[in-house]
């Protein structure tokens, strides 16, 4: 690490503006950090921010703790650093996403830095639940097709090829300041409900969004939103991974036709 642990430290107030690690639990930090970072202003806020859309994409339940335990380490008698366990539990779940966007894991996060032995650091929470582990999760994938005013036929046979489909409004915020860049608007509307289950779907587009941002920045422009159907599949390790993309202008009466006809449509495949 770049701390020295004999060094002599100081306690300040966790800042307003740094709001990666505003709701963590305690409100106090230790400077210098785990990191070397001395000053609050011009090295731990700004450095704290770069890890702002890694955490919006939910990568891993204990992401915010463990980044947070080194950017701006509880203030208590003892320092208390994160377990290896627990970096190699984030790690593994998020360093896929940090190379879905093309960066390494950081050097500075080198699990063999943190300590084995589990008595004086912070180590990871009881395994998860079944339920939660079979949840879909969102694929880094290459970017899915985007087929503007489709023929009503194109529309009806992505319904049949696919697992899925689904209508979502996509927002893309302007100046993020904070919120996530990309988000579903309102609800997600099935057409073909296949695997996806009703109350996670939103949660898992939007996370799809955030960890394919090449591709998400060519389906809407900053500062509008834009209704599309979505088909995809669920694959066989349990990733969503969408394919045919169809934005929906009010124009397109192709779509809604498409839309009413599926109800009553038989698929050759059936």
């Amino acid at each position: 690490m770049a701390f020295d642990m004999s060094q002599s430290t100081r306690c300040v107030t966790i800042p307003n503006q740094m709001k990666v690690c505003k709701d963590v639990g305690y409100s106090e930090m230790r400077l210098p950090n785990f990191l070397g970072h001395t000053n609050l202003e011009a090295e731990v806020v700004p450095r704290s921010e770069d890890w702002r859309p890694l955490l919006q994409t939910g990568c891993h339940p204990q992401a915010q703790v463990f980044l947070c335990s080194l950017i701006a380490p509880v203030c208590l008698d003892t320092f208390i650093r994160p377990c290896r366990s627990l970096c190699v539990a984030v790690r593994d779940s998020c360093a896929p996403v940090l190379a879905c966007q093309g960066q390494p894991w950081p050097e500075a996060l080198d699990c063999d830095r943190f300590p084995a032995q589990e008595d004086m650091c912070l180590s990871p929470y009881s395994k998860s639940s079944h339920s939660a582990k079979d949840l879909p999760k969102p694929a880094c994938q290459n970017c899915p097709s985007v087929e503007e005013s489709p023929a009503m036929k194109t529309v009806l046979d992505a319904f049949c090829l696919h697992d899925f489909a689904v209508t979502a409004k996509i927002h893309r915020r302007r100046l993020p300041l904070g919120g996530p860049e990309f988000e579903v608007e309102g609800r997600v509307e099935f057409i073909r409900q296949g695997p996806l289950l009703p109350y996670d779907t939103r949660h898992l587009l939007q996370q799809w969004l955030l960890i394919n941002l090449q591709c998400a920045n060519i389906l809407v422009r900053p500062g509008r939103s834009q209704l599309y159907v979505l088909t995809g599949f669920v694959q066989n390790d349990g990733t969503l991974a969408l394919t045919r993309l169809f934005p929906w202008h009010k124009k397109d009466i192709n779509m809604a036709v498409a839309t009413r006809k599926w109800k009553h449509h038989r698929c050759l495949m059936d």
